[in-house]
């Protein structure tokens, strides 16, 4: 374990994390809301934090280990998590405690869209801002991770693209240097949020809220600056942008980089990720919609136009609303929850447990029933028409298992702060897939759940966004081991 090494990028990386502030201290100034001294408290102590540990260290040149990148991994998003919470907690509106304020930091930049913040609308505009751009920067966090990063460690969704597994990743990196790797992938992910902001400004919103809701979208947030959400526009073509930005942020960025590079949008449909991706799309929105028709809760317009948004919001894990699915009849809440489950592709910046593991999941189930009928075979199984190793199956298996166990003791946690069935269920849920909103009393915000409830809620989310294996590797005594 290389201290050292470790303290000299969490110094860069905190003197970096403390100028994105800046845009909030400008807004604060232009709108006039009195939240500038917050903001500039908070980057005075995060930039000279950074500085003071970067300072000694800075010389120091030497190899970055794997045992070293868990740790980098682990450190950029509670460490940043814990400073990105000082203007939240130092502001006078809202006036959060220091849980609060952790709380929704975490929750920004997992971009997982639980909020304790409610009268969203009254809140000053730098506030808002600064919600939102902790999402964004959060999400490109995840696809630096996910491509570039995590397949360097042997862990994460994309290890799942590697020589062994068809389609068109088969590479660790998609260019031969991380650092190409991580551009060509801000390039991307600036692009997207360029037209979805345009997109949305053409569409109706003011300029600060489509650059605010841009930011959450192509980062699978689900942050608002308004308490109805997208509900609050009442704008079918701001919701069918939603949609669309929603669908090209959950899927892999590997995929647009080749679409971008090859100019061709042929890799997508050779993908079988992206091929189960599209097909538990149609079926969760086509069941959604048959319902609300059915049960009279909405006409077959409303019901299509609600139906299809939420299950995109959800299945996605942004947590962007147009109605209050959790009011909806039959088993409509349970089953949109379900799909939050699933989530994203691998590499993408959806939460959940990403759709290869579920797709390999189920092939894995079917080759066991296909054993019991002929136990001597050797029955392999294929993705895309290739087989995948074992070990890959095994991995994702126990990542599964953990999952599951993990998910457990966080909601007999939960239970035993004294929230109801339904809520603590939900809201692990909620915070293990980085969703956002749940069911029973955290539908709308998490205020008023225990503090206690609260930190339970901020591990998962941790949890959640660093894929499990990242977060626990730090718990093992193997790890601290020479």
């Amino acid at each position: 374990m290389n201290i050292v090494i470790t303290m000299r990028i969490l110094g860069l990386l905190l003197m970096l994390f403390s100028i994105t502030m800046m845009p909030s201290i400008l807004i604060s100034a232009f709108y006039k809301d009195g939240a500038h001294l917050a903001f500039i408290t908070g980057m005075s102590i995060t930039f000279f934090t950074g500085f003071f540990t970067w300072l000694p260290v800075r010389r120091e040149r030497k190899e970055l280990r794997t045992r070293d990148g868990f740790l980098v991994v682990v450190l950029f998003w509670t460490v940043l998590s814990l400073f990105g919470s000082i203007p939240l907690f130092l502001t006078e509106t809202p006036d959060l405690s220091f849980t609060d304020a952790v709380f929704e930091s975490v929750s920004g930049l997992s971009t997982t869209g639980a909020t304790v913040i409610t009268g969203l609308d009254d809140l000053p505009k730098s506030i808002l801002f600064y919600r939102q751009l902790l999402q964004w920067l959060g999400g490109m966090g995840i696809i630096v991770l996910a491509v570039a990063i995590l397949p360097m460690l042997g862990i994460g969704g994309m290890q799942l693209y590697r020589a062994e597994i068809p389609g068109p990743v088969k590479d660790n990196k998609l260019t031969p240097r991380i650092t190409e790797t991580a551009k060509a992938l801000w390039y991307i992910y600036l692009t997207l949020t360029l037209l979805c902001a345009g997109a949305y400004w053409i569409a109706g919103m003011s300029l600060f809220d489509a650059v605010s809701h841009s930011f959450s979208t192509v980062a699978i947030g689900g942050f608002s600056t308004h308490d109805d959400s997208i509900r609050h526009f009442d704008s079918a073509a701001i919701e069918s942008i939603g949609i669309v930005f929603m669908l090209i942020s959950t899927v892999n960025f590997s995929l647009h980089f080749l679409a971008w590079r090859e100019r061709s949008v042929r890799n997508y449909f050779y993908d079988p990720e992206f091929k189960f991706f599209l097909f538990l799309m149609t079926l969760t929105s086509v069941s959604t919609i048959g319902v609300l028709w059915l049960t009279s809760t909405y006409s077959f317009a409303d019901s299509f136009r609600n139906g299809l948004f939420e299950v995109v919001s959800v299945a996605t894990t942004t947590g962007f609303g147009v109605a209050d699915f959790s009011q909806w009849p039959s088993v409509l809440p349970f089953t949109l929850f379900l799909a939050a489950f699933v989530g994203g592709c691998a590499g993408s910046t959806g939460g959940g447990m990403k759709v290869i593991r579920v797709l390999l999941i189920l092939k894995q189930g079917l080759r066991e029933v296909k054993r019991l009928i002929h136990p001597s075979a050797v029955i392999p199984v294929k993705v895309g028409g290739r087989s995948v190793p074992d070990r890959v199956i095994e991995a994702v298996w126990g990542f599964f298992s953990v999952y599951m166990m993990l998910f457990v003791v966080m909601l007999i946690g939960l239970l035993a702060t004294g929230l109801d069935q339904v809520t603590a269920w939900s809201a692990v849920g909620s915070a293990l897939n980085n969703l956002g909103p749940g069911l029973g009393d955290v539908a709308a915000h998490y205020g008023n759940i225990p503090d206690i409830a609260k930190w339970i809620l901020i591990v998962a989310m941790l949890l959640g966004r660093l894929e499990i294996f990242t977060l626990l590797v730090l718990f093992t005594p193997m790890f601290w081991r020479r």
